[in-house]
């Protein structure tokens, strides 16, 4: 636990799952908290010497908590809870930022109780809890306790960040919320267009898809796919990239080696660097069920590259159909090959579907914006105090 500085000036704490995605998502928003005087603590669930410098080099730190992101342990969930109250109660916090499951119902919470006055809560998508919950009855009961631990926890929050309309929808329309509840959704969590350049344009037939390898990505529509697509175009490639997960619905080690024994992808492995992945495609592809905004669909449009993604969402808005790509039924692998094989008659018009992706990234998803977005509220709030 960090010792109690003597001087009292802002402080801020942005609580996630993983160490890696404070700095990969929400770094342009601490950046953005520190540029308007917050000391910037963050925490996680791994210890990370990386991260913990990040965090120094900006005067604040970096502490992490025992923090399961998947499953239910009732202790496990307890003990994190416990260790960000007291965390919060160390550092007192002017505010709390919280994103991803566990840390907005259990951080959010030890937060309040610690006595911190703000609270803000950032919904990166609805995932497994619910994403078709008719479908088993796992996903029933994991969907109505999660629904239940969103609202105890986001029923005093001073603000609940979304990143697509249909999720903030869902909220109100499930009484997650109080129907006068302070929201707004934002342009996903962005992207740095100057680390993210243009790559030159490919006119090889070759696909690309980045995930966690898990069915509700839609992995395995997109190897379906790609198996239609190399019955008849043997020459198309189809590359995927992402970590196995330890998700109820993940893709199997061997259900992968099956895939790439048979010819059908080339799995890249989980990527520290997508770039060279990025600008190895001509088309990135993302048949995912749900998302908050796919980040990696941000960062190929940021690339120049066309994409195609499933009409669901938080994929719907990354993509105008016939302006920078097209849109596809989720769950429905002939229709996604037929769009694959759309690009691969019409090179042009894709390449020049990835031009206008750059445009769109320009406009709509530069992290700059998003970060402007982000701070609205907080800065609102804040002259208030």
């Amino acid at each position: 636990m960090p010792a109690q500085p003597t001087l009292r000036g802002k402080r801020a704490l942005v609580i996630g799952g993983l160490s890696t995605s404070l700095i990969k998502f929400r770094w342009p928003l601490i950046v953005g908290l520190a540029d308007h005087g917050y000391q910037v603590y963050g925490c996680a669930a791994e210890p990370d010497d990386d991260v913990k410098s990040r965090f120094k080099e900006l005067g604040g730190d970096y502490f992490s908590v025992p923090l399961a992101r998947a499953g239910l342990n009732p202790i496990k969930d307890l003990q994190t809870y416990w260790r960000i109250r007291a965390l919060a109660s160390s550092i007192q916090p002017d505010l709390v930022i919280a994103y991803t499951v566990k840390p907005i119902v259990y951080g959010l919470m030890a937060a309040r109780h610690a006595g911190v006055k703000q609270t803000y809560a950032l919904i990166t998508g609805l995932g497994y809890a619910f994403t078709d919950a008719s479908f088993s009855l796992r996903r029933q009961i994991v969907g109505q306790l999660a629904r239940r631990l969103y609202r105890a926890s986001l029923r005093k929050t001073d603000h609940i960040y979304f990143q697509n309309p249909d999720d903030q929808q869902a909220f109100f329309s499930l009484k997650i919320m109080d129907p006068d509840a302070s929201t707004s959704v934002v342009n996903g969590s962005g992207v740095d267009l100057s680390e993210f350049g243009v790559a030159a344009s490919r006119s090889e037939s070759e696909f690309l898809m980045i995930a966690r390898l898990v069915a509700d990505k839609g992995v395995r529509e997109y190897v379906s796919a790609a198996r239609i697509i190399k019955a008849k175009y043997p020459e198309a490639k189809f590359l995927l990239a992402g970590p196995l997960d330890p998700n109820p619905s993940a893709i199997s080690p061997q259900e992968l080696s099956v895939w790439q024994e048979n010819g059908l992808i080339k799995y890249l492995g989980a990527l520290n660097d997508v770039r060279p992945a990025i600008a190895q495609a001509s088309v990135y592809v993302l048949p995912s069920y749900r998302e908050g905004t796919p980040r990696t669909v941000l960062e190929a449009m940021a690339m120049g590259r066309s994409i195609i993604t499933t009409d669901a969402p938080g994929c719907r808005e990354t993509v105008v159909p016939g302006y920078n790509g097209l849109l596809v039924p989720p769950r429905d692998s002939e229709q996604l090959a037929n769009a694959m094989e759309q690009a691969i008659l019409n090179p042009e018009r894709f390449a020049q579907y990835g031009h206008n992706s750059r445009s769109l990234a320009e406009e709509k998803y530069d992290a700059q914006k998003v970060t402007s977005q982000m701070l609205a509220p907080i800065l609102s709030r804040t002259a208030e105090f």
